[in-house]
């Protein structure tokens, strides 16, 4: 990361170095579109003003603390999304601890003590359904009303719509949870991965099948049990191949564990990565139980045509761009 893109983990680390800022304000998982054109206004009038662009987001999510019943299964972790926020532009992110004491905070002490407060907010830019305070006392219209009191203007941004569909967290967790990956990935703009380690598997898959790098991984949200055309990443490396994945049980070989295989379309050219990270492009088909491992392996090799089709036509689209 560049020299100048800082992470806090409390306010007491900022050090009083935080302001002036630009400084958008919420939990943003999986930093979707939405997400990213709060981050792109936060960039664009910070470097016009001369304040630094910064997000203060949260840790853990705030239902968990206020709601745990009604928590939701995060997408993203706090430092992936960090990374993506610097990418975006922005030059510091305070990820801030939520507790049961924070959530008890007022409205208009979380603007004052900590907004125009420690963090020094010049500008403040939130979506227009964004609430905050003790029992989400507080929305957009307090926080714009409250800003000559504190000397910051707030700036309320809508929300996004893609294909008749609002852009939110929920929504792409939906989409994931029913494989709809490659409308997940329109509203992310990127598709949705799984990082972890590589580990071996029961060993059928290279006895009976395709051998398969099996992915461990510790994300809350998986795509709905199936097949998947992926990319593939080595996360030591870098190096990328694409592939096909399988998230299921194998009922072919019987009942087992929840398992994520992936076969390559390309040769490895070097050892078996140690962690690596799996991209979902697009769902070919539902996970079934074949009669035979020779049914199930001429449907994987039916399924390794089929991705190895899209990711041709992928290309030259990407050449023809």
């Amino acid at each position: 990361m560049p020299d100048r893109f800082r992470v806090y983990s409390s306010l007491e680390e900022t050090g009083g170095r935080f302001g002036p800022c630009a400084l958008t304000v919420g939990n943003f998982d999986g930093v979707h579109l939405a997400h990213q054109r709060l981050l792109g206004r936060v960039v664009k009038i910070g470097r016009a003003r001369g304040w630094t662009p910064s997000v203060l987001t949260f840790h853990p999510h705030p239902a968990r603390v206020v709601a745990p019943e009604r928590a939701p299964r995060l997408l993203s972790e706090p430092a992936e999304r960090a990374e993506w926020m610097r990418r975006g532009g922005i030059e510091q992110v305070l990820i801030l601890p939520f507790d049961a004491a924070f959530s008890q905070l007022e409205a208009e002490e979380f603007i004052a003590r900590i907004l125009a407060g420690t963090l020094g907010a010049r500008v403040i830019v939130v979506g227009e359904n964004f609430r905050f305070g003790r029992g989400h006392q507080g929305d957009a219209r307090l926080l714009a009303a409250l800003g000559g009191r504190y000397g910051y203007s707030a700036e309320i941004v809508p929300g996004l719509g893609i294909r008749g569909r609002m852009v939110s967290s929920s929504e792409v967790r939906r989409l994931i949870d029913a494989g709809q990956v490659a409308l997940a990935a329109r509203l992310l703009g990127r598709p949705y991965a799984l990082a972890g380690r590589v580990m071996p598997g029961r060993g059928v898959g290279s006895r009976k099948t395709v051998p398969t790098l099996n992915l461990a991984t510790e994300a809350e949200i998986l795509p709905a049990q199936g097949v998947y055309v992926t990319r593939t990443r080595d996360l030591v490396d870098g190096r990328t191949w694409p592939s096909v994945t399988n998230v299921g049980a194998r009922p072919t070989f019987g009942p087992g564990e929840l398992s994520i295989e992936t076969f390559l379309l390309e040769p490895l050219d070097g050892a078996d990565p140690r962690r690596m990270a799996v991209e979902f492009l697009r769902r070919l088909r539902e996970e079934r139980r074949f009669e035979s491992p020779e049914a199930l392996r001429a449907q994987i090799l039916r399924d390794v045509a089929r991705a190895q089709a899209w990711h041709r036509r992928a290309r030259r689209w990407l050449h023809a761009g």
